[in-house]
């Protein structure tokens, strides 16, 4: 054991202790110091499985067949791949390209390349030739590792780069190797690059350290409220960000099972069953599963889980509710970024606010800031989350690599601004409000589009559903609904009117959807909802450079003799 991994230790186990006291835990968690050389494969993984034979990995797939790693079997088999990847020209610095699914590789070829002390860039199977070419040009990526069966996407994409095959990679496992040894990393130095979804703008290429995730995941782990020995599932993709928080730093640094779910089409009657065969204690996925799981037969119970989470996007409070009653458990919601750990967090043991997301994390100085004054919004209130620079929160990335405009508008001010807006009660609560760059005015009246979407995807009708400004003579803007139908359900007329009527129900006045349209809803490659299109969009229909698609209108609250008024 290394003086580092005593240090985490005592403050993974310090979280371990404290996991229903969310009040001793923020005043009195502090980051760990690790020294002046920090490998979180060697000082933390490595000092926990070697010699382990408890499942650090389980992957079962849709026919049922499953593949089964001990800790012990992954530090020795990333210490196998790794020496491959020497062997093939990868050194420490080195920017590595990982395009692999939920496929036991993936893990050990993370582990491999931080023993190297090289630099992984998580991408998923879903990118194209031409986002490749962005990853490899700005992210100067040397190295990319894949399946076979995604090489072809890289036969025309230019650059100085090795493509390694999975396939290949298979070779390393008849290497007689030693254990690793400590790639000598500072803490300050790069381990990975993320790229953003890009729901606004254009992917950002997020830098994280040694630290910023290894270390600064203790925070996410508190949140899920992970034991050592629990089993523990997370619905989310390779290659982004939140793949990292739950399917591969929290559970291990709990010393807890990964358990995948391998699935062409979501069943959400098949994922129960595994949830309940497989002994899950634990479960995290975005709202749009839940609510597809709420539509489904809950009455089996919840087998052995003890935590249900939501993350991604804010949850509305009728799926806690739902889930609430048939299984007796509280749907936990948090709050972070690719560019941190969990910020904010419902924390095992705490009262659960609904529609609130938490209160901030041990480690995570999280706070309000006026994003007219940028003067801290004191006790209760409404501005942007941000981070205190000025107490180091170690969790955040080190900037935008290779934009340093966006670097220091991200950091103005003496906070790094997360460009979310929320609201906070006088117990600390906080509840998300929207983007910066979403919440609009109609008639004088701020408008959080999360607010009219929550009340609208409760209609059985609605599966999803985007509120962006509709521009108008009279008042400027009115909130409109783009509307993707649930199965069964035809975009009519009818259909139209039930869902406005719903809305008027169930709304204030002012928060009046008054236009709606049914409509496939533009996403980003990682499943969130580009309302940016949608805005444009509105905007080019209002000025007359676009048109209805063919068969398609849009439904005016005005167009309802019921619904007419003001």
């Amino acid at each position: 054991m290394t003086a580092a991994t005593d240090a985490y230790r005592a403050a993974r186990d310090q979280l371990l202790e404290l996991r229903d006291d969310h009040a001793r835990a923020v005043a009195e968690f502090s980051w760990p110091d690790v020294g002046d050389r920090f490998s979180w494969a060697v000082d933390w993984f490595d000092a926990v499985a070697r010699g382990n034979d408890r499942p650090a990995l389980v992957i079962v797939e849709e026919d049922g067949t499953s593949t089964e790693r001990s800790f012990d079997e992954m530090a020795r088999r990333s210490d196998q791949v790794a020496a491959w990847l020497r062997e093939r020209g990868v050194a420490r610095g080195d920017a590595v390209i990982v395009m692999l699914g939920n496929q036991v590789e993936l893990w050990e070829t993370m582990l491999a390349i931080m023993k190297l002390g090289a630099v992984i860039m998580p991408t998923t199977t879903a990118v194209g030739p031409s986002d490749l070419l962005d990853r490899i040009e700005r992210g100067g990526a040397r190295f990319v590792v894949c399946n076979a069966s995604d090489a072809g996407k890289l036969d025309d994409v230019p650059g100085d780069y090795t493509v390694l095959t999975t396939e290949e990679l298979r070779g390393a496992y008849d290497l007689d190797v030693p254990p690793a040894q400590h790639p000598g990393t500072a803490p300050t130095d790069r381990l990975l690059l993320y790229f953003t979804s890009g729901t606004t703008s254009k992917p950002k290429l997020v830098e994280h350290t040694q630290v910023t995730y290894p270390v600064g995941h203790l925070a996410t782990m508190y949140w899920l409220g992970l034991r050592p020995g629990d089993v523990h599932l997370n619905i989310s993709s390779p290659g982004w960000a939140k793949h990292a928080w739950s399917c591969f730093f929290a559970p291990w640094i709990a010393e807890a099972t990964i358990f995948l779910y391998n699935y062409t089409r979501f069943d959400a009657g098949a994922l129960l069953s595994q949830l309940r065969d497989r002994g899950v204690t634990s479960f995290c996925a975005p709202p749009t599963v839940w609510r597809m799981l709420i539509k489904s037969d809950l009455s089996g119970g919840p087998g052995s889980l003890r935590e249900v989470i939501g993350a991604g996007e804010p949850l509305n409070p009728e799926v806690i509710a739902q889930v609430e009653k048939a299984w007796g458990l509280t749907i936990r919601d948090g709050y972070g970024q690719t560019e941190t750990s969990a910020q904010v967090g419902n924390t095992p043991g705490s009262p659960v606010k609904p529609g609130s997301m938490g209160r901030p994390l041990p480690g995570l100085p999280v706070v309000l800031v006026d994003p007219l004054t940028n003067e801290l919004v004191e006790d209760v209130g409404e501005g942007e989350i941000c981070l205190d620079l000025a107490q180091h929160p170690l969790p955040l990335m080190t900037g935008y690599q290779g934009d340093p405009e966006r670097d220091a508008e991200a950091m103005a001010g003496g906070y790094y601004h997360t460009g979310d807006v929320a609201s906070r009660d006088e117990d600390g609560y906080i509840t998300y409000v929207g983007r910066t760059d979403d919440v609009f005015k109609a008639s004088d009246y701020k408008i959080s589009p999360f607010e009219l979407e929550s009340v609208l995807i409760e209609h059985p009708a609605v599966a999803e559903a985007a509120v962006v400004p509709a521009p108008d003579p009279v008042r400027l803007a009115v909130p409109k609904a783009y509307v993707a139908l649930a199965p069964g359900h035809e975009p009519t007329e009818e259909t139209a009117y039930e869902i406005l009527k719903y809305a008027r129900e169930h709304l204030s006045p002012w928060q009046r959807v008054r236009r709606l349209e049914f409509f496939e809803l533009p996403k980003t490659i990682s499943g969130k909802i580009r309302r940016v299109e949608l805005r444009g969009r509105e905007s080019d229909l209002a000025a007359g450079a676009a048109q209805f698609e063919s068969g398609a209108r849009e439904w005016k609250d005005e167009d309802f003799p019921g619904l007419r008024g003001s």
